[in-house]
């Protein structure tokens, strides 16, 4: 399996940003895929899931109300709409496949990773 990251670049505090990740490989609708991002001298954490069908999602408390994972099972693809950006959600942005249907809010819960997208959000 290969996760390929796309959309992050430069914007203004309150912008929005749609990130995506095209993944290749038969068995992508199978699995949950997930979010996390890492920022200069910070670990990288959970940002958002989303089940194998789509029809659950999850969400960290910081991005809750102003994020929206999706998924098209027909074109191998996720997303990450974010919206009201903020300085704080400067980071690398990773997609990744989880090992089960459903998502998982740990890293241990994924086994792919991609190259991950610069997101920056300037004050």
């Amino acid at each position: 399996v290969q996760l390929q990251a796309s959309g992050g670049g430069l914007v203004q505090a309150g912008g929005s940003l749609r990130l995506s990740c095209a993944a290749s490989g038969r068995t992508f609708s199978s699995y949950a895929m997930g979010w996390f991002r890492q920022a200069p001298g910070k670990e990288r954490e959970f940002v958002s899931g989303i089940s194998w069908s789509g029809g659950s999602t999850q969400y960290a408390d910081s991005v809750k109300g102003r994020f929206t994972i999706s998924r098209d099972n027909a074109k191998n693809t996720v997303y990450l709409q974010m919206n009201n950006l903020k300085p704080e959600d400067t980071a690398v942005y990773y997609c990744t496949k989880a090992r089960t249907t459903w998502p998982q809010g740990e890293a241990y819960g994924y086994n792919y990773w991609g190259q991950g997208t610069l997101v920056t959000v300037s004050s």
